[in-house]
């Protein structure tokens, strides 16, 4: 089903180090309410597993986690007409003004999490003045995921691996 879809307000807090950018929240997130809702995902499993953490049951622990962590989220579409959760169907992007959020807070590197959220931001929206990398999407969809890349950079804003 295809329809015009509205995405989430950022996830972020006064001291949040990183902001990991996706290009706009799966079917499964949307009915959950919070990002990388889809249990397949690999979001969460990577991000937690680097800090050496159990993956939190509920959202709750999932926003603990990340305010603990320094980790802000949103997505670099805020609205669009979307097929499911394809990214590939993606049209009628309203884009996030993610250049407003990074100056409101300390954000060292935004981690976008696929090449659409990456594409998106580069070629929509100002440069940030923070370092941007494209990291593989942890979407159940992308089979060639490496959760090492992703160890790298998170190494890269804390330090090695907690």
């Amino acid at each position: 089903m295809t329809g015009y879809a509205q995405g989430f307000l950022p996830f972020i807090h006064e001291d949040s180090r990183l902001l990991v950018l996706g290009s706009f929240p799966s079917v499964k997130s949307r009915e959950e309410g919070f990002y990388y809702g889809n249990p397949h995902n690999r979001f969460w499993k990577t991000v937690c597993g680097f800090f050496g953490e159990e993956v939190p049951k509920d959202v709750a622990g999932k926003k603990d986690f990340l305010r603990r962590r320094r980790i802000a989220l949103w997505d670099a579409a805020l609205s669009c007409t979307i097929e499911g959760s394809k990214d590939a169907s993606i049209r009628d992007v309203v884009m996030a003004d993610v250049a407003a959020l990074v100056a409101k807070i300390p954000v060292e590197a935004v981690f976008c999490n696929g090449k659409l959220s990456h594409q998106l931001l580069t070629t929509r929206l100002p440069p940030l003045g923070v370092r941007v990398e494209c990291l593989p999407s942890t979407s159940p969809a992308n089979p060639r995921f490496d959760a090492e890349v992703w160890n790298r950079a998170l190494s890269g804003v804390f330090g090695e691996r907690q």
